[in-house]
């Protein structure tokens, strides 16, 4: 029996979800619907596959200790987490997952997945899953096509063909994205599924396919894996290699392609939540079909989806809006403009502006941080250290800070003294003197840190000893 081995796809920057989604904290790093991220959701489904292997994350390395914690968080034990060097699209990334999965096992089945796809009857698609199994460990490439209940325009199509076995369709063609005349006609002919963009495979059969149809790919991704280094729990392909390797799709680079490639047609309330209207849908409506999350007060009002954060959002006399509120940027957005949410993120970006991509709680490998004020020379930030983490060993050339613990217990390095402090006590770290805080408790620690100096952004860190590789 061959076991399979989930690669969750993890790359995306999710920018129609603009603000709540950033590039150095994406939606498959919220919990948009339900108490876990998207991440951990992916990863949780697959509870109850009776042939369930290792689990490799294909990541961004700016996202790595994001994954790591998310995963662990969840109990998942030793998962291989695979940073890109680049972005080069989803074939170079599943390559360099189905080597290292060669390596140790090349008939392994492969379970490709996004991470942020949300998936409402669990079973069905571990049902799917297993039905598909026997069809790929002979060497077929298993495709999961959603079975459509609206004439989508936001995804591409799969016509599926005559029965090959069982549930299990041969591909007539693979269809790019229609306008809403097709994809009513696709609708109404029965035959057309969505293209989810999640399949199953043999490491071994991908590899000889990627061989096939574009060996300039699989040679970059060879060259790239071989010069693979270990750091920590991640495993970190060549660079310049990596770099090199021609940026392709899966579906453009084998599957529209290949001859061995089936589908099976999956109904399980599935959504890649590519919008705020997507999202909207995964939400429960009021009497006037308003979706909302948080403090809301709704007058005269209809069809709106709302996201309250800290504050209460009050509407009258509004329809079709989209508004998300976070603590540093307000969306407001007619719901048939959802698509062009990216637009203000390439405008920010245009601007130099932080909100393109920042948070203003930023994840840390041992916790987060959320700035709460500032001003000319000054800068207070709420920080918190999970237990058993420490921050760096470091030092600043142009500030210092006042640290007041709120909650847990904190070791303290300042200068050569190391202190203990609890609740409501505190220290002064001046300009220029080494410093550490460390949670040696059981609990979060939070502290208050208070900055000030001529220059407070986050580049006047001298790093003298770190457990994060970042020294």
């Amino acid at each position: 029996m061959h076991s399979i081995n989930t690669v969750i796809m993890s790359g995306g920057s999710g920018s129609r979800l603009w603000p709540m989604s950033r590039s150095t904290h994406p939606k498959q790093f919220l919990p948009l619907c339900g108490e876990f991220t998207m991440l951990q959701q992916t990863a949780l489904r697959l509870d109850g596959l009776e042939q369930e292997g290792r689990i490799l994350v294909v990541a961004n390395q700016n996202h790595r200790f994001l994954v790591a914690e998310q995963l662990r968080e969840i109990g998942v034990k030793s998962p291989q987490i695979i940073l890109e060097p680049c972005a080069r699209n989803t074939a170079p990334a599943v390559a360099l997952a189905a080597l290292q999965v060669h390596k140790q096992e090349p008939e392994a089945l492969m379970l490709v997945l996004a991470a942020d796809h949300l998936i409402q009857d669990e079973e069905a698609f571990r049902q799917a899953v297993r039905d598909a199994a026997p069809c790929a460990a002979e060497g077929h490439i298993l495709t999961f096509g959603i079975v459509p209940d609206h004439p989508a325009t936001g995804y591409g199509y799969i016509q599926a063909g005559e029965q090959f076995v069982s549930s299990i369709r041969q591909v007539d063609n693979f269809v790019e994205k229609p306008n809403l005349e097709k994809a009513e006609a696709y609708l109404s002919e029965g035959n057309f599924l969505w293209n989810s963009g999640m399949f199953l495979i043999r490491a071994d059969i991908y590899l000889s396919e990627l061989k096939k149809y574009r060996p300039d790919i699989l040679e970059a991704c060879e060259k790239s894996f071989e010069n693979t280094s270990d750091d920590m729990d991640f495993v970190r392909p060549g660079v310049e290699e990596f770099a090199a390797c021609p940026k392709d799709s899966i579906d453009y680079a084998i599957m529209e392609k290949s001859q061995v490639v089936k589908v099976i047609p999956l109904d399980a309330g599935w959504s890649d939540v590519g919008s705020w209207t997507e999202l909207a849908n995964q939400h429960s409506e009021d009497t006037y079909e308003n979706s909302c999350v948080g403090d809301t007060l709704t007058i005269d009002s209809e069809r709106n989806f709302i996201r309250a954060n800290k504050k209460l959002i009050a509407t009258v006399g509004v329809s079709d809006l989209l508004i998300v509120d976070t603590d540093d940027a307000l969306l407001v957005a007619h719901k048939s403009k959802a698509q062009d949410v990216k637009k203000i993120v390439e405008e920010l970006k245009e601007q130099s502006r932080p909100e393109a991509d920042i948070n203003s709680k930023v994840y840390r490998p041992w916790g987060w941080y959320n700035t709460i004020d500032q001003g000319p020379q000054f800068k207070v930030k709420r920080i918190s250290v999970n237990p058993g983490a420490k921050l760096s060993l470091q030092k600043h050339h142009h500030r210092a800070e006042h640290w007041v613990v709120v909650t847990g217990t904190a070791i303290v390095t300042n200068g050569d003294k190391e202190i203990l402090l609890s609740e409501n006590q505190s220290t002064y770290i001046p300009i220029g003197v080494q410093h550490r805080l460390e949670n040696p408790g059981k609990i979060d620690l939070e502290i208050i840190e208070v900055q000030s100096g001529t220059y407070l952004e986050e580049d006047d860190i001298v790093r003298l000893d770190d457990n994060y590789g970042r020294a």
